[in-house]
This record gives C-alpha cells, structure tokens and sequence, in this order.
C-alpha cells in the first residue's frame, strides 16, 4: 500500500495499517451503497473507527477517494507486471484479464469511486502512463507470438474491461459468473486462431436479466 497518503515518510505502526486497510475497505462499501454524497462520518462508522482517525488520515472526501483510485491502480499494475510467470503470452494476457475484471466484478464500490470520481487530468495522466506499458507490452507480447490480432492496440482492453466490469457489477448478486461468459466470447474473438469456439457458461435467463436492469436502474438513480 502507497506510504504517501498523508505525505509521511515515515513507516506507519501495525494499528495504523489496519486502520488504514478498515477505512479504505469502509469507503468502497459506502460509497457504492450511498454514492459519493456519503459522509465520512459513515465511512468511520462502517470501518468500526472514530471519525477523528479518518479525518487524521484524510483531511476530506477527495484525499479519501484519491487514496482508493491511487490503491487501484497499483493493484492493476502489479497484476500486469505479475502476468507473465503465467504461461505463454497468450495465457499471460488472458490470466491478466481475468484477474483484473474479477476484481472489478466483485468490488463495486472502488469500480463506482474511480468511475464516478473527477480528478484533475495530471492525476488521470499519471495513472495511465504507469498502467499504458504493463499492459502494451502483454500486448506487444502475445501478438509477437502469433496469438492476438495484429489489428488490436492496447487502448482497445480498458474499454473492453469497463463494459464486462459494469455487467459484472449489476448481476454480481444474481448471477457472479455471468461477466465470464461475455469475457470468453470477447477472447474468442480477439485470438487469431482457435480449433473451436470455446465453451460458454449458462445463458442468462430473464430473471437474471430483469435483475441486472433493476440494478442498473438504482445505479443511474444515485449517480
């Protein structure tokens, strides 16, 4: 976790991380259930701390909310650097995928926080110049070695990811697997070459459907 949230050099002591670990997992929850017009007072209530230790951490809302996107991104990165040890660049790509989405799918609330959230266009060109070569050289790799589409760039996967993300977040409840069969239709048609088309999950059925449009109806109404 980034020790530059507060600007402090200095390392922080085990009760500080974990209060530091319950504030941010706090944040997510309540900011996908209530929106970002939530209070920090919630915040400290959900974390089961004061709210005068949120407000040491974090002098207000936005120092909150930069500290979640900061912490997601470093997560994606990690994962891309991490890819590689698993298989060929074809599988390495894949693994990528799958691990970054299923994250997103499963924590609505930090996908809501970086989504919904205005930071200034330093912040946003910062995270991308850290995120662009991890996942341009996953790429790079795997149409090198003849398994991804040479007409594909880079640029075309975070627009894949916020599409499977957002379905994965409005049936998460109903159906938790559904963005997988999406994913594996996206994959199939983004390998040059495959021996047969590769086997889907269930087919959603209109409750599951009519669930996710519910959902996605509550979203838009607190956005």
């Amino acid at each position: 976790m980034s020790m530059d949230i507060e600007n402090n050099p200095r390392p922080l002591r085990a009760d500080a991380k974990r209060n530091l670990t319950k504030i941010l997992d706090a944040a997510a929850l309540v900011f996908a259930e209530k929106g970002l017009d939530a209070t920090l007072d919630e915040v400290a209530a959900v974390a089961g701390v004061g709210v005068g230790t949120v407000y040491r951490r974090f002098p207000d809302k936005d120092a909150l909310i930069g500290a979640l996107f900061d912490n997601a991104i470093d997560e994606i990165v990690n994962l891309a650097n991490t890819a590689p040890r698993h298989g060929d660049a074809w599988e390495a790509l894949v693994w990528f995928l799958e691990e970054a989405l299923q994250r997103q799918c499963a924590n609505r609330g930090l996908r809501d926080v970086v989504v919904g959230s205005s930071f200034p266009i330093d912040r946003i060109e910062a995270a991308k110049q850290r995120l662009s070569p991890a996942l341009a050289h996953l790429v790079e790799n795997a149409q090198r070695d003849g398994f991804l589409r040479d007409d594909v760039v880079s640029a075309d996967f975070p627009i894949m990811e916020m599409m499977i993300s957002f379905l994965g977040n409005m049936t998460a409840h109903v159906a938790p697997d559904l963005w997988r069969r999406y994913l594996t239709i996206i994959l199939d048609g983004l390998v040059v070459s495959r021996n047969s088309p590769s086997p889907l999950g269930a087919l959603p059925d209109d409750t599951v459907m009519g669930e996710a449009m519910r959902s996605a109806h509550r979203h838009a109404r607190r956005a």
